[in-house]
């Protein structure tokens, strides 16, 4: 299997399957609510639909149904459907709210911003989402999350 690069859409019903996806680095929409037509978009835009729904899954070529409400689950289904294999460089590169990619902090924005005891454990690890301007860092939630990941199937990831 060789890592792929999917673009994903995700219907309002797979918000922690979003959420998880972009812990592994994948470019994932997801909104609570789409206005009408803004999924048509996202997928001629190249997006690929995960929905819950069998309806809306048909209106759609490329589209995933995820039948499970369990998120290991729906993320075993995704592997099996569509041969996922997220690239572990790619791991934590994403922020978990906005989608958008983080990127490094330089050491006074850093310091300025996360408590100290975290800026000196982790100086070059911290990272930013320019979007909303959340901090990010490698903690124990990550290695929590990564240990998840494992359990689900996943090979270790960067800085885990």
């Amino acid at each position: 299997m060789e890592t792929l690069k999917v673009r994903f859409v995700a219907d309002s019903m797979l918000g922690k399957l979003a959420k998880w996806l972009r812990v592994l680095g994948c470019d994932t929409r997801y909104k609570s609510y789409y206005g009408p037509g803004v999924i048509d978009q996202l997928v001629e835009d190249g997006g690929r639909l995960l929905s819950r729904r069998k309806e809306t899954t048909d209106l759609y070529d490329n589209a995933v149904l995820i039948r499970s409400t369990d998120t290991g689950e729906q993320m075993a289904e995704l592997r099996q459907k569509i041969d996922f294999v997220p690239d572990p460089s790619k791991w934590f590169s994403r922020c978990l709210i906005c989608n958008v990619l983080l990127e490094a902090v330089d050491t006074d924005e850093a310091r300025e911003n996360v408590p100290e005891y975290v800026f000196y454990k982790n100086m070059t690890g911290i990272r930013s989402c320019p979007s909303c301007e959340r901090f990010f860092w490698p903690g124990t939630h990550r290695e929590r999350m990564a240990g998840t990941l494992m359990r689900w199937g996943f090979g270790l990831g960067p800085d885990a």
